[in-house]
């Protein structure tokens, strides 16, 4: 498409966007009266109008059930996260079984690697990407600690090279390669949080096992933003939130993906609790754990209902959109006019004075640039938000942006084109 830096052409892209009336949807923040730009959808996505109602629904069943509410109602909560997994599954590529809504990441992420982080001899390596989001380097280093060994040994952190910003495929299977016999686990997050850089997670999990280790990932930023195929793809497991991309509102609840194939596997350790014991005998209260087929044999708390009803107000829109395919047709445009956009800027100002160092290609990558800022960059961040458009600011120089297919437009772009120029001539000027 031959993109243009006018606003006819971003309304006409929008009259021709056939999930365009999602938006209204959504709740935009304001100030002053005026809704925000909103392009932070990497960090939290926006409430659904419907949400407060699906919450007043399942409080009206708190109110008049109590404690029944459990086995009474339209939707006893007893059941309730399996309307939620219906949804959850085509948004990563999974069967039902195979997904649960439950806890929040990090707390998931430990779950899992107490199943599938099991070093035995030479093989106790973990392999991440460098640079990851510090909750996943916590919750890895505790890991391997626990089992009694040395973060600095026991983790193998793979970094960009020297004057790059993203990680090359061929250096990630490389370096796999290189400790073929001594990894236990690869554990990368699906999107880099910093660069926006999608791995190959197809290629990546596929040599994580012809080396005979687990493969696992953090979908935080993919999930809901980029289509995955975790059970096609043969992936061990996964894990995610759910208040980026998926709108499930602060600390939302989390969701976990179990290939199918573990669950004849007798031999894999977890931490058990009375909600991930098998459904049809739980209620006897008897001693001695027996997990519930599938991911749902993970649980370990009872039923979330309230953050629940909130993911389960977002799935919904999901599948009136069409789950992911539609949206990820539209955010590759509109991320590449965003891209338009930027480039457009520098031109105006005879300077390089923004580097996007999310890759460039549609398939490395979902609806988050991150841009450098070459100078005064959080002067101008700051600007940005005193003209209406709301980005995230990540130290020491990156400014994120993300146009999120199912609320953002076209004209939202632009417009936070035309901003980004302004301050960008008041404070480069000055």
């Amino acid at each position: 498409m031959n993109f243009e830096n006018t606003l006819s052409f971003a309304r006409l892209q929008d009259e021709a966007d056939q999930l365009h009336h999602f938006r209204s949807q959504f709740l935009f923040p304001q100030h002053n009266g005026r809704d925000f730009i909103y392009l932070c959808g990497n960090s939290l996505g926006l409430q659904p109008k419907v949400a407060a109602e699906v919450v007043q629904g399942q409080l009206n069943n708190w109110a008049n059930y109590a404690v029944e509410g459990w086995f009474d109602g339209d939707e006893p909560w007893m059941f309730y996260h399996k309307a939620l997994k219906k949804l959850m599954a085509p948004i990563v590529g999974a069967f039902p079984s195979e997904v649960c809504p439950m806890n929040t990441l990090t707390v998931n992420l430990h779950l899992l690697m107490v199943s599938f982080y099991q070093p035995k001899g030479r093989r106790f390596k973990i392999i991440m990407e460098g640079g990851a989001f510090p909750s996943d380097q916590y919750a890895i280093e505790s890991q391997v600690r626990f089992h009694g060994f040395d973060p600095k040994e026991a983790i193998i952190e793979v970094f960009p090279k020297e004057g790059e910003e993203i990680l090359h495929t061929e250096d990630i299977l490389a370096k796999i390669n290189e400790n073929a016999n001594e990894i236990a686990l690869v554990l990368f997050g699906g999107i880099n949080y910093y660069t926006g850089q999608w791995y190959d997670m197809e290629t990546i999990t596929k040599a994580g096992h012809e080396i005979g280790a687990v493969v696992g990932w953090d979908l935080a930023h993919a999930a809901g933003n980029v289509p995955v195929k975790l059970h096609d793809w043969d992936v061990d497991f996964a894990c995610w939130c759910s208040y980026k991309y998926q709108n499930s509102g602060p600390g939302g609840i989390s969701g976990i993906f179990v290939h199918e194939k573990h669950f004849g596997n007798s031999e894999l350790n977890r931490f058990a609790g009375w909600w991930g014991y098998q459904e049809s005998k739980r209620f006897k209260m008897e001693k001695g754990f027996v997990p519930e087929a599938g991911a749902d044999g993970w649980q370990v708390s009872c039923t979330q209902v309230m953050p629940m009803a909130l993911y389960h107000a977002s799935l919904q829109i999901f599948e009136q959109a069409g789950f992911i395919a539609p949206l990820r047709e539209k955010s590759i445009t509109l991320t590449a006019y965003l891209e338009f956009i930027v480039n457009e800027i520098n031109k105006e100002l005879g300077v390089a004075q923004y580097q996007i160092i999310t890759p460039q290609f549609s398939k490395d990558r979902g609806a988050q640039l991150s841009i450098i800022a070459q100078r005064n960059g959080k002067q101008i961040f700051d600007g940005l938000v005193a003209n209406y458009v709301l980005g995230d600011w990540r130290e020491p120089d990156v400014i994120r942006l993300s146009a999120v297919p199912l609320y953002n437009s076209f004209e939202d772009v632009y417009l936070a084109g035309q901003a980004l120029l302004k301050v960008s001539k008041a404070v480069l000027q000055s």
